[in-house]
Order: C-alpha cells, then sequence, then structure tokens
C-alpha cells in the first residue's frame, strides 16, 4: 500500500464505524496561545476536552498535520540523524467525546492492524497503565494478543495529561517488534530497544486532576487515539526507517537531480533537507513568515539548518525552493494548500535562503577559526552568541556543528550573552497589562450571542450576563446586531435603551464564540431584567461595509497584478480607510498602484451585486474561493463571491452592490517585514476627501512655482539641483575654523607620554567642529582631543586619536560612543575620528569631565 492508500484506509476504516471525517486544522493554532505549532491531532479539540465547546459530533476521525520542534516535544536534534524522528509528521487519529471507550477503542485499533491490514500478531505488543486492569482484561479477553504481550509501565508512558491540571487518564500503547528474529523478542525491549516502534497510543480520558494534584471522575469518558502516519507506512511497506517510504522517496530523487549526487554521498544531509522541506512548506502555506521570534525564529531556524546541509552536498546557491513541487505532488491531493500557495512558499524560501546565503559562508570560515584556536573541547558561548548574532546561525546549528567535530558548546554562557541582549532590547520596550480574569452576573439564563446584524441593524434582545471592568459595563446579549471584531473587520458600535436609560456602544469583541460589549453609561441590572433595544450606528456600520467590500476587490487585484504569490497576511477594516498586508518581496511601485487602482475601480463602476452563499467547505474551494492563512473554518463556509472576479470565504459584512464603494484610492504603502508589504486605501467619502486634498495641495504649489500642474517637477528637480549647488560653493568657501587650535595643543594636560585636549567651543556647525578636530588632530605628535559644542538644543562632540594611539587599538569611534551616552545619547566614526551627539545640553559639561576618566585610563593602561 502506498501512503495515500494507507490514510485513506484509516479515514475510510473509522467512518465506517459511524465517525465524521474532519479537515486538518492549521499548524498554527489559531486559539491556543500555548503552542507555536499544532503538535498532536488532538489539539483543535482541546477546548471540547475542556468543556468550552461542543463537538460537531460524537465521533470524530482525521489526519493532522503536527510539528515538533520545540518546548516539551523536541525531536529536532534526531532528525534526519536516525530513522524515525521528524519536524513535520501527520497523525491518524478517531476520537470519541461521551460516545464509545476503551472496549470499541482497543477492538477497533487491533482489527484494523491485524484484519484489515494483516500485521504479523506475534510482532505486536501492547502496553497498559499499571492500575488499568479494564484494559487488561479487554486487551487479553476482547482480542487474540498473546496475553504475554501485554505489559504494565507506570505514569512516564501510560498515563495521558494534558497540563498541570485538567483533563487526563491512562492510555494503551500498541508497539510492533521490527527485528529479524521473532525468538529474540522479550519485554525488556518495550521502551527501551529501537526493535520496538511505537505505533498507536489510544488514549483514555477519565478523570480531572484538580489545582492540589487530585483526580475526580469527569462526567463524560472519552477517546483521543493517534498513529503517526510516516512510521506506519514503513512498517506496511516492509521498511526499516521512514525515509524508505513514499513520503520521502521523491523528494530524495529530486535532490539527487539537483545536487549531481546519490543518495548514499552524504545520507543524513538528504533526510534532513527532505524533512525540513515539508515542515517549511507546510507552516509557510499556513501564514509563518520567516522573523526572529516565536514562531517565525523557529521556521528561520529550520531553513537555516537545511541551507546548511545542503552545503555537505555543495549546493551553494538557493535551492529549497525547488523541491515545493514535489512536496505538492506527494501530499497536495490530501493538503491542497501546498499547491494553492506553491508560488508564496517558493518565494519566501527563496529570498530567505538568498539572505542567509550571504552569511553563511562568512559564518563556517568563523567557526572553523575558533574550533582551530580552542584551547579544550567547548566553543565558549561568546563565540556561540557571534555566530547567532553576526552570522545568523542558530544556537542548534552551532551546536551540530560541534557534534560533528567532537566537541559541546558552552550554552550557559550563550545564555547569558543572549539575556544581556533582551534586556537592552527591553529596556526601550512597552509591556502589555496582564488579561483580567472578568467577573460575570447572569441576568437571564439561554444561549447567547445570536448575531443577526447581517439582516438587520436594530433588534430587541436580553441580557444573559453583565461586568464592570473598570469604567466599561461589559453586556452578553441572547441576540446581537453588534458585529463583534473578527477576520480584520472592527467591532460596531451604537447604544443599548432600557427603561429610559442609554448605553453607549463603544466596542464589540469576541471572546470565543460569545459577543462582548463593551460600554459606557449608568447601568441597574434591576432595571435591565426585561428586553432591551439595540441600535448599531448605520453610517459607521455602512462606511465599515464599503471598505470591507473594497477590501476583497483589492485581494484579487493585487493577485491579477502583481501575481498569484500573493496572498492575505492580515488586515483591519475601519469606517475611515482600510488596511491590507500581503506577502510580496519587493516594493509596489508607482506603477502597479495605478494598475492595481483602475483594476479596482474599474469593478466598482460595474455596480456587481454581491451574492452570499452558505457552502461546504470543499466545494467553496473547488469554486475558486480564497482562504486566510491560520483561519479556522467550519464544514460550512460563507462565501462572498464579486460576479467571477471575486470569491472569499469570509464572516465580515458587506456592502450590496460594489457602485456603493464609489471608488477606491490608495495612499500609502511600505514594508510591514520581510517578504510582506503593506496597503493603506480609501474609498468613498473619504477617498473624495483625500483627493481633495491633494488638489488643494497642488494649488498652493502652482501658486508658489507660477507654472502649470504638469511643470511641478520639473521646478521642483531645478530648486532641488540649485540647493545641491549653492551647498557646494557654499562648503568651497567655507574658511578654517575660527579657533586656533595651537592654542589648545598648548594648553593640553599629559597623561603619560601622549596629550589630552578637551574643550567646550564655539562652532557654528558639525561640520565646522569636525574641521576643528582635523586641525588637532593635525597638530598633535601624540595624543586625544575631546571637543564640545551646543549644536541646536543638542549636545555634540568630536573625538580624535592620533594614529600611534590607533595602533595601540584606542579607538575614537568606541570613545564616541561611550561619552555619547553619558549624554543621552550615542556615538561612532572612524578610529581617528569620530562624532558624538546626545539629547540633554545639561549633560555637556558632565561628558567632558566624564571624558577625562575614560581616557586617562585607556593611557594608562596602554602605556
Amino acid at each position: 500500500m502506498n501512503s495515500r492508500e494507507i490514510r485513506e484506509t484509516f479515514i475510510d476504516y473509522f467512518t465506517g464505524k459511524g465517525h465524521k471525517s474532519v479537515r486538518s486544522s492549521s499548524v498554527v493554532p489559531s486559539d491556543d496561545p500555548t503552542l507555536l505549532f499544532t503538535n498532536a491531532g488532538m489539539n483543535q479539540f482541546k477546548p471540547i476536552f475542556l468543556g468550552e465547546q461542543k463537538p460537531v459530533a460524537s465521533r470524530l476521525v482525521n489526519s493532522q498535520k503536527c510539528i515538533r520542534v520545540s518546548g516539551k516535544h523536541n525531536d529536532l536534534e534526531e532528525v534526519g540523524l536516525d530513522t524515525y524522528h521528524h519536524t513535520f509528521f501527520e497523525m491518524l487519529g478517531n476520537w470519541s467525546f461521551g460516545d464509545y471507550y476503551k472496549e470499541e477503542a482497543i477492538q477497533w485499533a487491533w482489527a484494523l492492524f491485524t484484519e484489515i491490514w494483516q500485521l504479523d500478531k506475534n510482532r505486536l505488543w501492547a502496553t497498559i497503565y499499571n492500575d488499568d486492569d479494564e484494559a487488561f482484561e479487554l486487551w487479553t479477553k476482547k482480542t487474540d494478543i498473546s496475553p504475554e504481550h501485554v505489559l504494565r509501565f507506570g505514569k512516564k508512558y501510560n498515563f495521558w495529561e494534558m497540563g498541570e491540571t485538567g483533563p487526563c487518564g491512562p492510555c494503551s500503547e500498541i508497539h510492533y517488534y521490527v527485528g529479524d528474529k521473532l525468538s529474540k523478542q522479550t519485554p525488556d525491549g518495550l521502551n527501551s530497544s529501537d526493535e520496538y516502534w511505537e505505533l498507536w497510543n489510544l488514549v483514555f480520558i477519565q478523570s480531572n486532576r484538580d489545582e492540589n494534584g487530585n483526580l475526580h471522575d469527569l462526567p463524560s469518558k472519552h477517546v483521543d487515539t493517534g498513529l503517526g502516519l510516516e512510521r506506519i507506512t514503513a512498517v506496511l511497506q516492509g521498511k526499516n526507517s521512514n525515509y524508505d517510504t513514499d513520503l520521502f522517496l521523491p523528494i530524495f530523487r529530486k535532490i539527487e537531480k539537483i545536487s549531481d549526487l546519490i543518495f548514499k554521498t552524504d545520507p543524513a544531509a538528504f533526510q534532513v533537507i527532505a524533512d525540513h522541506i515539508r515542515m517549511l512548506s507546510f507552516s509557510i502555506a499556513d501564514g509563518v513568515m520567516p522573523s526572529n521570534e516565536g514562531r517565525g525564529y523557529v521556521l528561520r531556524r529550520i531553513l537555516r539548518r537545511a541551507s546548511r546541509f545542503g552545503r555537505r552536498l555543495n549546493l551553494h546557491e538557493p535551492f529549497l525552493y525547488e523541491l515545493v513541487e514535489t512536496v505538492g505532488e506527494i501530499l497536495g491531493d490530501v493538503y491542497p494548500e501546498i499547491i494553492d500557495k506553491k508560488s508564496h512558499i517558493c518565494q519566501v524560501l527563496k529570498a530567505e535562503e538568498t539572505s542567509f546565503n550571504a552569511t553563511l559562508d562568512r559564518g563556517l570560515t568563523h567557526f572553523d577559526k575558533v574550533v582551530e584556536h580552542l584551547v579544550d573541547n567547548v566553543i565558549p558561548g561568546k563565540e556561540a552568541f557571534r555566530l547567532y548574532d553576526t552570522y545568523g546561525f542558530p544556537l542548534d546549528l552551532t551546536q551540530l556543528m560541534a557534534r560533528e567535530k567532537g566537541l559541546s558548546v558552552d550554552e550557559i554562557g550563550f545564555d547569558k550573552k543572549m539575556k544581556q541582549q533582551k534586556l537592552r532590547a527591553k529596556s526601550s520596550g512597552k509591556f502589555r497589562k496582564e488579561a483580567v480574569n472578568i467577573k460575570w452576573n447572569i441576568i437571564s439564563e439561554g444561549s447567547d450571542s445570536k448575531f443577526v446584524g447581517f439582516e438587520q441593524l436594530s433588534c430587541t434582545s436580553a441580557i444573559r450576563q453583565w461586568s464592570k471592568l473598570e469604567d466599561e459595563i461589559l453586556i452578553i446579549l441572547d441576540r446581537t446586531p453588534f458585529y463583534a471584531e473578527s477576520g480584520g473587520q472592527i467591532g460596531d458600535t451604537g447604544v443599548i435603551l432600557y427603561n429610559g436609560i442609554t448605553l453607549q456602544v463603544m466596542d464589540t469583541k469576541k471572546d470565543g464564540e460569545t459577543c462582548i460589549h463593551y460600554c459606557k453609561g449608568d447601568f441597574d441590572p434591576k432595571k435591565a431584567i426585561q428586553q432591551v433595544q439595540c441600535n448599531v450606528d448605520e453610517d459607521r456600520r455602512r462606511a465599515i461595509q464599503l471598505n470591507h467590500t473594497a477590501t476583497h476587490l483589492l485581494h484579487s487585484a493585487l493577485r491579477k497584478i502583481l501575481g498569484d504569490h500573493v496572498h492575505q497576511a492580515g488586515s483591519l477594516v475601519a469606517p475611515d480607510y482600510l488596511r491590507f498586508d500581503l506577502t510580496h518581496f519587493e516594493k509596489i511601485t508607482p506603477k502597479e498602484i495605478i494598475q492595481i487602482e483602475s483594476l479596482v475601480n474599474q469593478e466598482i463602476q460595474k455596480n456587481t451585486t454581491l451574492d452570499v452563499s452558505i457552502k461546504s467547505f470543499e466545494e467553496a474551494q473547488q469554486e475558486g474561493a480564497q482562504s486566510l492563512f491560520g483561519e479556522k473554518y467550519g464544514d460550512k463556509v460563507r462565501m462572498v463571491s464579486v460576479g467571477d472576479y471575486s470569491k472569499e470565504l469570509c464572516g465580515g459584512t458587506h456592502t450590496n452592490q460594489t457602485g456603493d464603494i464609489g471608488f477606491i484610492k490608495i495612499i500609502e504603502e511600505s514594508s510591514l517585514a520581510s517578504g510582506v508589504r503593506r496597503i493603506v486605501a480609501v474609498t468613498g467619502l473619504d477617498a473624495i476627501k483625500y483627493i481633495q486634498n491633494q488638489a488643494n495641495i497642488l494649488s498652493l504649489l502652482q501658486a508658489q512655482f507660477n507654472c502649470s500642474v504638469n511643470d511641478l517637477p520639473d521646478r521642483v528637480e531645478q530648486m532641488i539641483q540649485k540647493k545641491k549647488e549653492l551647498e557646494k560653493e557654499s562648503r568651497k568657501s567655507r574658511k578654517a575654523p575660527r579657533i586656533n587650535t595651537k592654542s589648545l595643543i598648548e594648553k593640553a594636560e599629559k597623561i603619560g607620554d601622549s596629550l589630552f585636549i578637551r574643550q567646550k567651543v564655539e562652532a557654528s556647525s558639525m561640520d565646522e567642529l569636525k574641521l576643528l578636530g582635523d586641525s588637532l588632530l593635525s597638530g598633535l605628535d601624540s595624543g586625544i582631543g575631546v571637543l564640545g559644542m551646543i549644536d541646536g538644543e543638542k549636545p555634540a562632540m568630536v573625538i580624535v586619536v592620533t594614529p600611534d594611539l590607533v595602533k595601540k587599538k584606542i579607538n575614537a569611534g568606541s570613545l564616541a560612543q561611550s561619552i555619547g551616552s553619558v549624554m543621552g545619547g550615542g556615538g561612532g566614526g572612524k578610529p581617528h575620528l569620530a562624532t558624538a551627539g546626545g539629547k540633554d545640553v545639561s549633560k555637556l559639561g558632565k561628558a567632558l569631565e566624564e571624558s577625562h576618566k575614560i581616557v586617562h585610563k585607556l593611557i594608562k593602561n596602554f602605556s
């Protein structure tokens, strides 16, 4: 069986047992801040286990995309070097939420393995939790496994917990012996020998652990199972390594073609690259972008690790992007996002690898120099940090290279340097307040937050709960016309009226599926037990709707003009403007901006009626609907279509006809991050105001230059050229410094064999101060000069160092930095002449005093 058939067989087997098949969630958890990446099949069902959500069905089955590269489940060091660890893998799983329990889970797992897939029963072993007599009875009485092959283990191997508190329970694992001789099997091999592969974990969630560590029975019992596709594929295909299966072999063939080397040349390099390109492709497809923090940095680490292994195959140019198509050929039919976003994935990989290549070779050279001068077998932490900070080498990459040479890395020293850097960064940063726990007061019972705002902007409602948070009143209604902020669209405002009292709704936000209305005003819960009147601010909502529809039109135009690699990376839909973040790797040119605007305005002029329909996710995808990075979609989705021009999955509010928008004007284009651009635009009346303001500015300029609008660019260019000529003439005619530096030298203090001059001087500009520094330097045989001045409202300095002291490693740039910090600023420059500046004029005198201490210490040290 190939991997596709194995996956299908698993899904079909459990749908035949009454399970509903659900799609894999994104590898980026949308509603779990405790996780960087989805690392298990149960992640998307965590709210169900916690009692926060109801399942769409009591029996579910799926294949989940998973990534494990950090935290508790960190397999990175082993990836590519053994046969079964991966950064990206698929987890096959079946779930029961208060439905069947241990008996069915065990029987069905055994039947799938032995009857459907016909695994050798004599090679299968089952482990159970020490105290789980029920599971032991079921294995030995309800299946035909050899009783000697059912083993008991403790909490480490056979008890599952979501966290320190919360749902938990015993588990039963099915292992498979892959050794050559059945007679060599022994119970001691399980959980200790690589010849016994753990295949399937059946988790029986039956308890809740409280804060004191005590277990309490849950009202309903659940089943959560996980079977790694890569490992079961290796077993069913008779392979000793996951990498020998059809999930990886096509990638190896592509690497062989690119590198002109065969797999046997360097198996580890082939395996690392093949594993990492899967992780990179799926994380980028789900919206992760390389960065220096969070999951973006994990992505960057993996890419750089793969790139370094590419060097071992003599691949010195970007190559990872060439493997994406092969990943799509293997997995694209199950996960179409790999094909849909192929262009985007390739562009991100190529740009990031090109950037890293610029420093990779220099970093490798520096690493070799460090190793060459080692006095022991440990790479110092400061050198590991330098490789990270200067050359972009993640710590684990340095550790990997060190291990290859039989060395280790001083991780404590590295962490110390990293903490110092983070403290410096934090000193200028801002911190968010921690979220406040809200205490709710119940007014009425029943379901809440039914949204009626698509059809009406006012309704009568019942208040379910309320709370007071500082100066705001928080309200939850049974039904609401107020749109809660989501999908980039900001929340509605308006009023809630009852018994002659008015509450101003300042914002509406979501907490899970609950809409919370943030209000101002006097609130009397005793008078709010009857129906209340809810009115949305209609003008504001209509303006938001125009901008939301314009955002869809803009998205489509961007893809048509710039290319299919463009995807939405974020948005903000407000009443007075819209903001759209897109994946694109270069500045959008003025010509392209005009083309994009023209295309959107053409669609606006057509006055097309929007079509909003509810479809299955699969049907919407087949019709070409755009879905957003990381967004969680149910089985049924809301599709907003503008003729054949635009189709998007969207839960927001929109105008009825495109003509309502009026027209669009892009007012800003900028870089948000590597590979992400930001566009700001206005529509309707705001666009008219913007154009009118621009026309007024042009009119004023016309009057100033006394010319037509078309002549303005030439006039401005002439003015700029004239300014440059005048500045050039001014520099030529500038006289020598007004201060006699010879007299300064005569009054200099002698420190050792060198002279030290520090003086506050009068200078007309920073340029004149530097000329003074040059003059002073030329008159000194050996010494240091520090001259200070008030430049406008800020202190400024020039520092000069004679050549003999520069040779002794006394650097004017370093002095400028130290002295500048005293004035609340900084400095820098060349070894012989540098400048410093500050923010506080009153600190100039102190800086001159401090310079004496700094210079005195330096010269004495080098004397």
